[in-house]
């Protein structure tokens, strides 16, 4: 283990050849049939997977805008699988929440909005969040889609700071996708950024993967550009409260943005980290993230990871 500042899815129906001739027949239009459902099928299922973005806002809108009971049934499954470590798994305890979040005047706003496959990723603020541990919070919220409805979620939660180190706040910089092309390129290069630097402390090839021209940083205590990376090293280690990376459970990527969910450890705790980045021309020129605590205890068997 090594230390290091964070920056975390044919069928193929044989018919006898032996048949009488108008069972044959029969046969081959039934499959006719079969495969022109199933081109239907697949179709919808493409169509869904291209919409997953417009039915996961109007989730969170029934959630965080509309407060609707009426709208999380509608988006999201009863047997709903929940992450965040203080909401039980299920839909019934969203469904429960509604008027206490209505009550709050609890809302949102949406900073960028990913996707790969399934998976729907949220850069978040939130307003009147005290449920959630501070007026204004910072989250990324990962929704695994099923039939078109939010079937699962992690999240992480941070308060929202006042000052920076770099100037920049916890959400700001591009929003804009771009590289649609380079994603399997730039989850690549993340995924061997997190394998060789955060968990192998191979230091020496931090260069290989940051820009040294251009390295925006909006993690609250950290400046812009390696120096800025090398000084916050500096002080964590002389502070004895270095961050240590112990394992990455996913990465997922859409274009010029990743987001990576890691494990590992801060000031003896276990933590999650999420660390987002922003590839420009192979190289990694923006950072933003969020990292939480993982308590001992909570609300339900299934983890933060």
């Amino acid at each position: 283990m090594k230390t290091n500042i964070t920056f975390i899815m044919l069928a193929v129906v044989l018919f006898s050849c032996q048949q009488p001739q108008k069972n044959q027949e029969k046969n081959l239009a039934n499959t006719a049939q079969n495969t022109s459902k199933t081109e239907v099928k697949e179709s919808e299922n493409n169509a869904s997977t291209k919409d997953l973005k417009t039915i996961a806002l109007k989730a969170q809108n029934a959630l965080f805008k509309d407060y609707s009971e009426e709208g999380v049934k509608q988006h999201f499954k009863e047997d709903y699988i929940q992450h965040n470590p203080n909401v039980p798994t299920g839909r019934k305890p969203v469904v429960g929440f509604l008027p206490a979040l209505k009550k709050a005047g609890t809302t949102y706003t949406n900073h960028r909005l990913l996707q790969d496959g399934n998976f729907i990723i949220f850069h978040n603020s939130y307003d009147n969040a005290q449920a959630f541990g501070a007026k204004e919070i910072v989250t990324f919220d990962i929704w695994r889609m099923e039939d078109g409805k939010v079937a699962e979620h992690w999240d992480a939660i941070i308060p929202r700071a006042e000052k920076t180190a770099s100037g920049r706040s916890q959400v700001d910089g591009p929003t804009k996708i771009t590289d649609l092309d380079k994603t399997d390129a730039n989850k690549t290069l993340v995924k061997n950024f997190l394998n060789d630097i955060m968990l192998n402390g191979k230091n020496d090839k931090l260069t290989e993967y940051v820009s040294t021209e251009q390295y925006d940083q909006h993690n609250p205590l950290v400046k812009d550009g390696l120096k800025g990376l090398g000084e916050a090293i500096k002080q964590l280690t002389a502070a004895n409260m270095m961050f240590t990376y112990t394992k990455i459970h996913h990465v997922w990527g859409e274009g010029n943005f990743v987001l990576s969910q890691s494990e590992g450890q801060w000031k003896g705790k276990t933590h999650v980290f999420y660390d987002l980045f922003r590839i420009e021309n192979g190289k990694i020129v923006e950072h933003w993230d969020v990292i939480q605590e993982v308590p001992e205890k909570m609300a339900h068997q299934n983890g933060m990871f």
